[in-house]
């Protein structure tokens, strides 16, 4: 089987002009990067933006696991299937934080046949987007510090800063850290970082409509309190023309291509388990408007970026998707039915009925938002005849749509049947979310907590308590969308609990507001707003030789 970098270099990729031209795109409306990349003007966006809407589909999984699922390579393989089929298709997908690149996971790019290129330029610094919102999110941070060094005007009482600085690195020594040490008139304080792609920025820039949405939140994005408790806002320091000077270029969604030569848009990066796992509004509302089907995902299981997908991101931008295609693969199957990493090759039929229920919950889930879904077997050359004879009966037996699917070795080829599958199971239906924005606060987490997560009971840290009924008073904010920080790993906030537990309880143990994208984050379990390094990361895989070719980037 040829690898992933042998796949590339076999591919021929087109200058992006040649791709766009199929949907109408002047050249004057794309800013080119080079041959390959380009982002859209807003001159495009203004063009086509009372067009109707293309149909919408979402790509989400089962709960990830060492074994892999494949929803990006799943979600790259549709777009090009459905191209193969004659439709004009566009793909959204969310560009690659350097954390998990130099991490655990590798790139995010798809693999095997189903990949987006060029795929190193993706992965790495791309068009810049997540370091111009990271200058941004330190800019505040810096002028914050400056602001009480200078004398603090606005009151800002050092004790209450809620703005923290990111790196778009994994760096768990920045976890917690003092600053101010060096200086004369500061007295030093505890801070800590955030993931990049955990900034508020990052957050804010996926859900604004243009430059003028984005200004109102940055203007509104709380900072602080001063000593008599009143909220400081970015506003109120006087920056925000810095900030959008900043991020002027990174609003604008970006162009790229698969190995099929089919176009895709790559735009915005918040994870999903601390973040809101989603593509920018602006790249899904213009693939809306140029193409007759889109294709976007969002991130890890059905519990986490589908939940948000579907009641941030669509309540706020009033999208209504047409399918959701759950991905699972036999291999996580058999691990959520018990089965070890390094036996998961082997035939175990009784794993794949215990693991199968995984599945059913996350299904559970999409239906709870009344939309139809295809499940995407993803195929492994390990998986035994017996075991795909298992999943469609078990298909069957549950009335439950399932395909298989092989882009990975076989490109578009291997994905005819579940293409076929998702056009022939679009609805029109307006589907329904697990909560609205101005019910209670506390109806809105528990509607999650055991609709989606099968919790049986929330339980909430005092402090996180008090801050939720402090918020939930406020008018101003009751209206806001929960984001749920969890675990990936897990249906439950516990890392190690596979499969589909019962009984189990999610403890919410610190809550914390963003007024620019209206959330109220609440971080459960053990969750981590900066992850680490594992033993041996990716940063010791990644090599480039003396004529400039790297590998490692997967």
């Amino acid at each position: 089987m040829l690898s992933d970098i042998e796949i590339i270099n076999s591919s021929t990729m087109k200058e992006i002009r040649e791709l766009t031209g199929r949907y109408g795109i002047n050249d004057d409306e794309l800013y080119a990067y080079g041959k390959y990349i380009a982002k859209a003007e807003f001159e495009l966006l203004k063009r086509v933006e009372n067009r109707p809407d293309g149909k919408l589909i979402l790509v989400t999984a089962i709960t990830p696991t060492p074994a892999g699922e494949g929803k990006s390579t799943i979600t790259i393989g549709l777009v090009d299937v459905l191209n193969r089929l004659g439709k004009k298709v566009l793909g959204c997908i969310r560009e690659p934080s350097l954390g998990p690149v130099f991490g655990v996971k590798g790139g995010a790019a798809g693999g095997g046949y189903a990949q987006v290129n060029p795929m190193v330029d993706l992965n790495l610094h791309f068009t810049g987007d997540i370091h111009a919102i990271t200058t941004a999110n330190n800019l505040v941070s810096a002028c914050i510090d400056n602001h009480l060094y200078q004398g603090n005007e606005l009151g800002i009482d050092p004790k209450r800063i809620t703005w923290k600085r990111c790196l778009d690195l994994n760096d768990r020594a920045l976890r917690k850290v003092t600053v101010g040490l060096d200086s004369k008139k500061e007295v030093p304080r505890p801070d800590y970082f955030n993931i990049s792609v955990a900034s508020e920025i990052m957050a804010i820039l996926c859900l604004a409509h243009d430059y003028a949405d984005l200004r109102e939140r940055l203007d509104r994005t709380l900072i602080a309190y001063d000593f008599s408790g009143k909220p400081i806002a970015i506003k109120d320091l006087g920056i925000t023309g810095s900030l959008m000077v900043l991020l002027k270029q990174a609003l604008k969604p970006n162009f790229i291509q698969t190995l099929e030569n089919n176009l895709m848009l790559v735009h915005g990066g918040p994870f999903a388990n601390i973040a809101h796992g989603c593509n920018s509004v602006i790249a899904s509302r213009l693939a809306l408007k140029l193409a007759d089907y889109v294709v976007t995902e969002a991130g890890f299981g059905a519990d986490l970026g589908a939940e948000k997908f579907l009641d941030i991101k669509c309540q706020e931008e009033g999208l209504n998707p047409n399918l959701v295609v759950v991905v699972a693969t036999i291999r996580a199957l058999k691990y959520h039915g018990g089965v070890s990493v390094k036996n998961l090759n082997q035939e175990n039929l009784e794993a794949l009925k215990v693991g199968v229920k995984n599945l059913e919950r996350h299904l559970q889930t999409v239906r709870t938002f009344e939309l139809p879904a295809v499940v995407a077997l993803n195929r492994f050359a390990s998986d035994s005849e017996a075991e795909i004879e298992f999943m469609k009966e078990w298909a069957k037996a549950n009335n439950v749509l399932l395909s298989l699917a092989d882009v990975f070795s076989q490109g578009s080829q291997g994905g005819l049947e579940l293409g076929k599958a998702v056009l022939s199971n679009l609805k029109d239906l307006k589907y329904k979310p697990i909560y609205k924005t101005e019910e209670d606060l506390f109806q809105k987490i528990e509607k999650i907590c055991y609709k989606v997560y099968g919790a049986s009971a929330v339980e909430y840290a005092p402090e996180a308590l008090s801050e939720l009924k402090r918020i939930n008073q406020d008018e101003a904010y009751r209206n806001f969308y929960i984001c749920m920080a969890k675990t990936p790993n897990s249906i439950t906030d516990n890392p190690k609990i596979y499969g589909v537990p019962d009984n189990h309880t999610i403890s919410i143990k610190e809550v914390r507001l963003s007024t620019g994208p209206k959330f109220v984050i609440c971080l459960t379990g053990t969750i981590m707003t900066m992850p680490g390094l594992s033993k041996k990361p990716m940063a010791t895989k990644i090599t480039m030789t003396d004529d400039g070719t790297i590998s490692g980037i997967m």
